[in-house]
């Protein structure tokens, strides 16, 4: 259950790895304005805000690989802590923003918690 448990921590981790990318960096490319709807310019008004949401993007998937990497029990409290971050993250943006958000992150991040808590 252990190995199920990384895997799924570090499929979170690159999964938040790639909103920092589609946020920061492709926001007003074609990747980014797919998944936002937004015109050319609107995404270009939005950008500061995406790449703001990116870098915290960013901070998640660190936070988890850390978790993977780090000895226990500091791993172990790393990866629940950032993988509740995720959950949370993925039920505000599924209430305020768009409710796809809850299949994209807080589903992935509820099962890899599970399966942590699980390999326990």
């Amino acid at each position: 259950m252990r190995i199920t448990a990384d895997v799924l921590v570090g499929l979170v981790a690159a999964l938040h790895a790639y909103f920092l990318v589609l946020e920061m960096f492709l926001w007003e490319r074609a990747p980014g304005r797919k998944l936002s709807g937004f015109d050319a310019a609107l995404a270009r008004t939005t950008a500061p805000l995406a790449a703001n949401q990116g870098l915290y993007n960013g901070f998640l998937a660190a936070g988890l690989v850390w978790g993977l990497i780090a000895g226990e029990p500091t791993g172990f409290q790393a990866q629940v802590f950032f993988l509740a971050c995720v959950i949370v993250a993925g039920l505000y943006g599924a209430a305020t923003a768009n409710r796809r958000i809850l299949i994209a992150q807080a589903l992935p991040g509820a099962l890899a918690l599970g399966a942590v808590l699980l390999a326990r």
